[in-house]
């Protein structure tokens, strides 16, 4: 597995230079344009660049996680779910419990994010809580603890940082580079006429709607790679690959947006949050592996849940192709095999889905710090934080209770 995180972490300095040379290109290009000095503006790019980086390193995952409006819980919280981390945690052999946080939305849809599996965090919305079983939501919180253990949630805060800032520059560049054009643009001082500079414009405007695209493009192919490992650890974590599975066929059935998702965090979440409203995600509309072929992969996994059989499955999947690991990888792993199933009077009882539903409105409730009053009626009352009165009457039988 080492071997397979070396190789990431090469495919990582190659992902934020490619960001890097791109935001050259854009400083360059609007340097010529509006300081007659391309060079100027690749030390202005160039400083972007390193207070971005030191950002995105020391605040990214606060930045990612405030950005995601996600609220953190304790034990007392959600017990259910925090063990679930924990025995995810301990499994993965990480060295720190992350954090967990909550984000209040119907979407299906999780993410982990930090500086290093020292200080890591997970984020899971409402949504999913409400909707998987336990196997299923165990599934999901080891393909977000693998990331963690792979080293891969600096280099996500790293690259939606950088990408957001690119996209930003080159939101507003576009607008003032074409301003520029439609006045005619500013002479350059060294000659070379209103037509070579008129060039340039033209250029620069490509370049600053290109250069986004072309970012995303990079980060989406480069991310690949990583959720095959990530799906692959949470098999071997769990030692039931059919838990993450029947949890991807139903995030990828889901038909509702996430609503605090924006195009430079949307690689961080297990399946692209983007889709058209109203329609279930797509294997082409992904900016992950295709769904469909993540599920096959995990379901012929019956022999085993190492990455040597990760990667049978995924050669069996893909006839004729090479494997989804490096040879060295995967050379002299021993076989694990699939987690026996509990007797059913041994397993923990599972909550139904109206009890979870009601587990995970009782918490968001709780985390806007609304007040929950029980009417003697047996209805229980929300009170918001601000209201500014002594009682507040049931609608149900026209009770006065106290605040």
């Amino acid at each position: 597995m080492w071997q397979q995180i070396r190789s990431n972490r090469i495919r990582s300095v190659i992902l934020v230079a490619g960001m890097l040379v791109l935001l050259l290109l854009i400083g360059y290009v609007l340097g010529l344009a509006f300081l007659d000095s391309g060079i100027g503006g690749l030390v202005i790019a160039l400083v972007i660049w390193v207070i971005m980086n030191l950002v995105a390193f020391f605040q990214g995952d606060s930045i990612l996680l405030a950005v995601s409006k996600a609220k953190k819980i304790e034990r007392d919280d959600h017990p259910r779910l925090y063990n679930i981390v924990e025995e995810m945690k301990i499994a993965s052999g990480l060295e720190k419990m992350p954090s967990i946080y909550i984000i209040d939305d119907p979407a299906l849809n999780a993410f982990a994010t930090g500086r290093s599996p020292s200080r890591a965090s997970v984020a899971i919305t409402s949504g999913l809580l409400q909707k998987l079983n336990r196997d299923e939501l165990q599934g999901v919180i080891g393909h977000e603890i693998a990331h963690i253990k792979n080293r891969d949630v600096l280099l996500m805060s790293l690259c939606s940082v950088l990408l957001g800032t690119i996209v930003i520059l080159a939101y507003y560049a576009t607008y003032l580079l074409f301003f520029s054009a439609m006045t005619g643009g500013r002479r350059r001082s060294s000659g070379g006429g209103g037509g070579g500079q008129m060039i340039i414009l033209i250029l620069g405007i490509a370049l600053v709607i290109l250069a986004p695209i072309f970012a995303q493009l990079i980060y989406f192919a480069i991310s690949r790679k990583r959720e095959y490992l990530a799906d692959a650890s949470s098999a071997l974590y769990t030692r039931y690959p059919a838990g993450l599975a029947s949890a991807l066929e139903k995030l990828g059935g889901s038909t509702v947006q996430l609503k605090s998702a924006n195009k430079a965090t949307a690689p961080m979440y297990i399946l692209n949050p983007f889709r058209k409203k109203g329609r279930a995600a797509t294997d082409l509309s992904s900016t992950h592996p295709p769904i469909s072929e993540r599920v096959r992969i995990l379901r012929s996994m019956a022999g085993g849940v190492s990455l040597a059989d990760y990667d049978n499955a995924y050669r069996q999947t893909h006839k004729g192709a090479r494997g989804v690991f490096a040879p060295a990888a995967i050379a002299g792993v021993g076989a694990v095999g699939l987690r026996a199933a509990e007797p059913e009077a041994a397993r923990e009882p599972e909550p139904s889905k109206l009890e979870r539903t009601r587990e995970v409105s009782d918490l968001m409730w709780r985390k806007s710090n609304y007040k929950t009053i029980d009417c003697d009626c047996g209805a229980k009352l929300r009170v918001p934080p601000n209201l500014k009165k002594a009682s507040v009457r049931c609608p149900r039988c026209g009770r006065i209770n106290p605040i």
